[in-house]
């Protein structure tokens, strides 16, 4: 096969104090080959990122400051429009600040791209994230609806779903490791990771800034797949987080509960923000909706008396039936301080 040379845009969002991960980004995806631009999106960070960059001394590294924090759907929306307005790279990759790929991740990309048919238009790929569990089992060969499609489920909880889920959990604790398959399809995923041609924001659009933060790249990357295009995981491509994402470390407990144990405003938008895109594609019978709906917030109500979280839990419920109304947008702090 020919060796297909392409223009690669890198995408990067980055807000308060994080150069010390933004930076080992930067020096990696620098020397990776294909890469034509690199734009940071500088979401009112605490420090000037522009100039920190100018110190890298590399002309392919873009700018774009932001006065105030729009959040990762605000900020992947002014990345991806200089992408198709201000460049002439055909593909984007979108990183996180702290998203460390490998070396050969992106190659790995621009390889296997190719060799997997369909238009431009008609496929995206995703780079393995190495702390993700559910993305390993699903480049295992899971379903990958067992973990993000569950329907007629809230906030992940569905009734009928609690005998299987208990079944494959025990499964899994006496299953050893198995290869890695050379793709596999996602309905969504996040930003960090993803790669696609600039045809695709033709026929998605931009992500909605009306979330903020928080299921904004679900919401966005759904929309491939709700077109009619495919989202590969690719597992040879590999990429590390090196700062953990929130709750990744969380280790849940009998009587717990990381919503009301982590309560914070990032809890809220992602509660909020999952109820209003969940509901929106992933209700097919509404009675047992209700069902695990009310189920699961009594489980909360229950926990938050255990654990005397009761103020947690009334603010939880304020999320949740804002997500319901769709009342979506940057929010008072009063609503989840």
């Amino acid at each position: 096969m020919a060796n297909i040379t392409y223009k690669i845009c890198v995408l990067i969002v980055t807000y308060n104090d994080r150069w010390q991960f933004l930076e080992q980004v930067l020096r990696r995806v620098r020397t990776l080959e294909g890469v034509a631009n690199v734009v940071v999106v500088d979401n009112a960070s605490a420090y000037d990122v522009a100039d920190s960059c100018r110190k890298l001394s590399d002309s392919r590294i873009e700018v774009i400051t932001n006065a105030e924090n729009l959040g990762s759907a605000g900020g992947y929306k002014a990345g991806l429009k200089y992408f198709v307005d201000k460049t002439t790279a055909e593909f984007v990759w979108l990183l996180d600040d702290d998203n460390l790929p490998e070396p050969d991740a992106l190659q790995k990309l621009i390889d296997t791209w190719g060799n997997i048919p369909g238009a431009e238009d008609y496929k995206a790929l995703f780079s393995l994230r190495q702390d993700r569990a559910q993305h390993i089992k699903v480049a295992e060969g899971e379903n990958a609806d067992r973990f993000f499609l569950v329907k007629d489920s809230f906030m992940g909880f569905n009734l009928l779903r609690v005998p299987v889920n208990q079944y494959l959990k025990l499964r899994d604790k006496f299953t050893t490791p198995k290869a890695l398959k050379d793709k596999a399809k996602l309905p969504y995923a996040p930003y960090g990771g993803m790669f696609f041609h600039k045809k695709i924001v033709d026929l998605i659009g931009y992500p909605d800034e009306r979330f903020f933060v928080y299921a904004d790249d679900s919401e966005y990357t759904y929309r491939i797949t709700a077109k009619g295009a495919v989202i590969w995981l690719i597992p040879a491509s590999q990429i590390t987080d090196i700062d953990k994402s929130y709750g990744v470390k969380y280790v849940k407990h009998f009587y717990s509960s990381i919503y009301l144990d982590l309560w914070s405003f990032r809890t809220y938008y992602q509660v909020r923000n999952s109820v209003y895109f969940f509901n929106q594609i992933n209700v097919r019978n509404k009675p047992l909706y209700q069902v695990n709906k009310w189920i699961f917030l009594k489980m909360q109500w229950m926990i938050s008396r255990i654990t005397s979280k009761q103020e947690n839990y009334k603010r939880l419920l304020t999320a949740v039936n804002d997500g319901l109304a769709g009342r979506l947008g940057i929010i008072n702090p009063e609503k989840y301080s």
